[in-house]
């Protein structure tokens, strides 16, 4: 579970659109919005403010760093951003439909009991997020974890860059006025499609569903007015 919660939280770190030494929520809000408890969240924080990417301040709160020294695992943070300064939306999106689809592929022949439930507890909680952060949270998590039960290290860590470029690509820049999406919403029923091709353990229906979401997610991207 921490190792979840510990995802669930650089995810969140990552779309939320904080700065360098802006302040983190309060535990107990971050805790609500990432669906974990204040324990989990507390051991969370403490490796990331290990890695030198928080400052915890006694009475004042927890902030982003406003400088990162080196440490393990802030290289591929900087390569992310770096990336994300050079790559459009439809770029990334291209990227996903290269990797992705044989990542669901690989997830269908690999992944765990538990793995398979908290990829349907996350479908199930999408379609009840009340807002487009709440959201764009759990919807990064049911990638990732199709990504982690690939079982590839090599595999996930590069999904993991393009998950990060794509969220600060495409989340950041994406105007949502509504409180969150619609009950119609096209990307619920594609990621149930998903989910029962690995359940199933069909490899090949993985992929194409998988294939499927991503073209329409960049038909959607492609077709929306401009803003």
């Amino acid at each position: 579970m921490q190792d979840m919660t510990l995802m669930r939280l650089r995810n969140w770190i990552v779309g939320s659109g904080l700065a360098r030494g802006d302040r983190l929520p309060s535990e107990r809000e971050l805790g609500t919005l990432l669906g974990v408890s204040r324990a989990e969240l507390r051991k969370a924080l403490i490796v990331l403010e290990a890695e030198g990417g928080l400052e915890r301040l006694v009475g004042r709160g927890t902030f982003l760093a406003k400088q990162s020294r080196p440490a393990r695992g802030s290289g591929i943070e900087g390569v992310i951003s770096e990336l994300a300064e050079s790559t459009g939306p439809i770029d990334a999106m291209n990227a996903r439909l290269v990797l992705e689809p044989e990542l669901a592929q690989l997830a269908a022949l690999n992944a765990t009991p538990a793995q398979l439930r908290e990829l349907r507890r996350l479908s199930n909680a999408m379609r009840v997020a009340a807002t487009w952060s709440s959201y764009e949270g759990l919807d990064s998590e049911f990638h990732e974890i199709i990504a982690s039960a690939a079982g590839n290290s090599l595999l996930q860590a590069l999904h993991r860059m393009l998950n990060g470029v794509r969220q600060i690509v495409v989340w950041r820049r994406l105007e949502t006025s509504d409180p969150g999406p619609d009950p119609g919403y096209h990307s619920f029923d594609e990621h149930e499609a998903i989910l029962s091709a690995l359940e199933r353990r069909d490899g090949a229906a993985a992929s194409a569903a998988m294939r499927a979401h991503l073209q329409s997610t960049l038909a959607a991207m492609t077709t929306s007015p401009a803003g």
